[in-house]
């Protein structure tokens, strides 16, 4: 599903020059649960925005679905996202002007489905995610936890075939971060790759594979606590 080939990221300014990603190579398989570790600052972000389509890469080749995506337009990166990602963040992101059942709905109107669908769908979802009773109540008026239980309906409401997770219990206690986590291995479980950013080993512990960057390279991967201490080479 997702191959990167040397990718490098490198943002300027007039007088500052710095290396994101340097030449990272990297292969996630259809159905695979991946989580990428590191210090701030490391690259994992980045990396996460680039294999997301939010940002292409300064050099290297990124190829999503067996298509090589790092140079395609803004229009077509978008048209992609839309029918395959779906993103879970740490500060959550919902809008607060609308209510948990319009901001689920909101990836389906994007995707121009009719509202019949959507209705179905959204409400599928909700009950999914145990959240059905609060449909009608606004972000503001949720706990932290019920915030992120909508985030993850409306990340999958669209059933993308990829989800891409920030920090997902960063802002979470312990009891509501294990429920998300919880929540996102039930999905890949069924099927859907997941491909999470973390500071927790915690959160980490949940994945088949853990990735570690350091100064925007690959330094070591961990297979159910087997350690491979070379780069992925491709």
């Amino acid at each position: 599903m997702i191959l990167t080939k040397n990718l490098t990221k490198i943002f300027r300014t007039d007088e500052v020059e710095t290396t994101a990603l340097n030449k990272v190579n990297l292969e996630v398989k259809e159905g695979e649960f991946v989580a990428i570790m590191g210090p701030s600052g490391c690259g994992k972000s980045t990396l996460l925005n680039i294999i997301g389509l939010l940002d292409n890469p300064s050099d290297g080749q990124y190829y999503f679905l067996e298509r090589e995506v790092s140079s395609t337009s803004e229009k077509q990166r978008a048209r992609m996202r839309k029918e395959n990602i779906g993103f879970v963040f740490q500060n959550f992101n919902l809008i607060d002007e609308l209510n948990v059942f319009e901001n689920v709905e909101l990836p389906l109107i994007y995707l121009g489905m009719n509202s019949g669908e959507r209705k179905t769908r959204v409400e599928e979802v909700l009950e999914q995610m145990q959240i059905s009773h609060r449909k009608k109540h606004f972000p503001l008026q949720l706990s932290g936890g019920q915030q992120q239980r909508v985030a993850v309906a409306r990340a999958i409401v669209a059933r993308p075939r990829l989800i891409l997770a920030d920090e997902p219990t960063g802002n979470l206690d312990s009891a509501h971060g294990e429920e998300v986590m919880n929540l996102l291995e039930g999905l890949n479980q069924n099927g859907t790759t997941l491909v999470i950013v973390t500071h927790s080993q915690r959160d980490a512990d949940y994945a088949r594979r853990i990735i570690h960057l350091f100064d925007g390279q690959i330094i070591n991967e961990n297979i159910k606590g087997k350690p491979i201490t070379k780069p992925i080479e491709i």
